[in-house]
């Protein structure tokens, strides 16, 4: 027989069987596709050795006019500045008392009870004590007037916080003196929080006597640079400001000035004339919220949103869906996601202001960071299938439906987040497991071969962005790490090996019907990137007698199903194992590739096999 050659058509099939998809790829991780053919993905490397405290939800990058290069990084507990790897916290304060707070602490004990009266401080809040004096004897007065967690909430006067050193005498009164509180607003959850009993759910939902359901949704952000300042917010929270002429180690402020929105699901500037909106607002002179109103403020103005003939500040309620889930800037237009319909959202000049147009109904969306634009096309992520919208609103075909959807923990939509990989011209969408509260799986796309594929990796927010080298993406190590530098795993400062796989799906080895022996590999594939002298991958045959008898056990023939290709040289012409010697034998076969050592960098080609008629069995 001739030398079987391996053409396999580029992306992952799961949509079907694994024999019914022969002739492509069936498993992967940490592999993408290039030119139609499979290579490993590129390393990370965290930017710094510092770290913040909580799961980023947010980044944004901006530059100042003084070119400093800002990142804005919202986690579930803090929201910080990064510039040149150093987390600056800007956690605005949303209450302050003089002379008021006063400290408590027993012999032995690290615990420290603080009076302060109606400091509507909850468990997990953050707050910094100033003109303290020392107390409890080892506990000086430098070690209180500090940042403290809170630990425990006893009353509505009373809270607990840990001291880093154990008071060595019991003191009760402060070394009779008052200390200043400053109390920054409250985290939210790191995770949705399920409810079930008494006040969970909405009124009504259940029958008298029968609690409802509900849930507790995890601190998301959204921010937007205005010029060269920061606009943010947390989902259902207040709208902050940030200015740039002040130091980066200056908080951030409520944004004040003319009916301000109170309250908002989402924030976002417009590249366009520059307004700044507020999608999911309370109505104007009311603390009500209204989850399908728009709000914008007056041109070239954020303090100003109070609509008047001499403005062009303004609203809009959108009529489909319940809630505005998303919104995106995208080419002269901003796109917003209801949970049941797309509008565009453009400028019509004058006091008109701003209007929206429906360009999609019966359309859903499962996030508020679900959605991507890239290439000039929108993408985003729906309850059950993915969307695109080049002017138009498409379903966007995908072979790994069954395994994304089928593979999902509904209770956590809110955690995923999309973005785009500009290089490689890439979607990634990540997302929970069904059987993970954490962010374990992705899922990606490439738009310019038209292909899908997939993985495992813990992210909590990207950003592709031209203002950085490379993308950057937050990890659960609480730091960020630049993608696509380097070949390996640097999210921790020790370079670590990244396990990159692919596996076809089952393929005949003649018609089907016969067996064949399968004697030689004859590899194809490329090292180039590479660090290390003899990078080297694993070849592996899985032989079949049937489509649905499993892989052989053995696999081999008294031989081998693996062997290993190694570069030998690089130059004139690289050279690397120029044959597998291999001994399996089956109707049907799957072929897998697999790098585990650090320093590895590969592309795969077209591998020949050399086989002969068997038989039957």
């Amino acid at each position: 027989m001739p030398l079987k050659k391996l053409e396999l058509k580029p992306g992952v099939d799961r949509e079907r069987t694994r024999y019914s998809s022969e002739g492509g790829w069936y498993e992967c991780d940490k592999v993408r596709f290039r030119q139609e053919f499979p290579e490993k993905i590129g390393g990370w490397k965290r930017i710094s050795g510092n770290t913040f405290t909580g799961v980023c939800r947010s980044l944004w990058a901006w530059t100042t006019l003084a070119g400093q290069r800002f990142v804005g990084v919202g986690t579930h507990q803090k929201f910080y500045l990064e510039l040149g790897g150093s987390y600056y916290d800007i956690t605005p304060i949303r209450a302050t008392t003089t002379n008021a707070a006063t400290f408590a602490a027993t012999n032995t004990s690290t615990t420290i009870t603080v009076t302060d009266s109606s400091h509507g401080a909850a468990v997990g809040d953050f707050v910094t004590f100033s003109s303290a004096v020392s107390l409890g004897g080892t506990i000086t007065a430098a070690i209180l007037n500090a940042e403290f967690e809170v630990q425990t909430v006893p009353s509505s006067n009373t809270y607990t916080i840990t001291s880093s050193v154990a008071a060595n005498s019991s003191d009760s009164g402060n070394g009779g003196s008052a200390t200043d509180a400053a109390y920054q607003i409250s985290p939210g959850p790191a995770t949705e929080v399920p409810l079930t009993g008494w006040g969970a759910g909405t009124w009504g939902e259940s029958t008298w006597g029968v609690g409802g359901t509900g849930t507790i949704k995890l601190r998301l952000w959204s921010q937007s640079n205005f010029g060269e300042d920061l606009i943010f917010g947390p989902k259902g929270g207040t709208v902050y400001y940030w200015d740039a002429t002040n130091s980066h180690t200056t908080r951030a402020i409520a944004l004040t000035g003319t009916d301000i929105p109170t309250k908002q699901n989402l924030v976002l500037v417009s590249d366009i004339n520059r307004f700044a909106f507020c999608f999911g607002a309370n109505t104007i002179s009311t603390s009500v919220q209204d989850p399908m109103l728009i709000r914008w403020s007056d041109q070239e103005d954020a303090t100003n949103w109070k609509p008047s003939a001499t403005n062009q500040a303004g609203s809009l309620r959108l009529s489909r869906g319940s809630e505005i889930i998303a919104a995106k800037q995208t080419r002269q237009a901003i796109t917003v996601w209801t949970d049941t319909a797309v509008y565009s959202l453009q400028f019509l000049g004058g006091q008109a202001g701003w209007g929206a147009q429906l360009i999609g109904d019966n359309v859903s969306i499962v996030s508020l960071n679900a959605a991507c634009y890239a290439g000039g096309v929108s993408y985003w992520m729906g309850k059950d299938k993915f969307y695109l919208s080049d002017g138009n609103i498409k379903v966007l075909p995908c072979n790994l439906l069954r395994y994304v959807f089928g593979d999902f923990n509904l209770g956590q939509t809110d955690q995923i987040f999309s973005g785009s990989n500009e290089e490689f011209q890439e979607v990634w969408w990540f997302y929970c497991s069904s059987d993970s509260t954490a962010i374990d799986k992705y899922v990606i796309y490439n738009y310019k071969d038209n292909v899908w594929y997939y993985g495992t990796l813990a992210r909590t927010a990207w950003l592709d962005s031209g203002m950085r080298d490379y993308p950057i993406a937050a990890t659960y190590t609480y730091n960020i790490v630049n993608h696509e530098e380097g070949i390996d795993d640097n999210e921790t400062g020790t370079e670590t090996a990244i396990n990159a796989y692919i596996t076809s799906s089952e393929f005949d080895t003649d018609d089907g019907h016969k067996f064949t022996l399968v004697s030689r590999v004859l590899p194809d594939i490329t090292f180039d990137g590479s660090t290390i002298d003899s990078p080297s991958t694993t070849f592996t045959l899985f032989p079949l007698q049937n489509s649905g008898s499993g892989y052989n056990s053995p696999a081999s023939e008294g031989g081998n199903s693996t062997d290993t290709v190694t570069r030998s040289a690089t130059a004139p012409v690289e050279k690397y194992t120029n044959r597998l010697d291999i001994r399996v034998r089956g109707r049907q076969m799957a072929f897998k590739v697999e790098s585990t050592a650090i320093g590895v960098q590969w592309q795969l080609g077209s591998p020949r096999l050399d086989m002969r008629v068997d038989g039957r069995r």
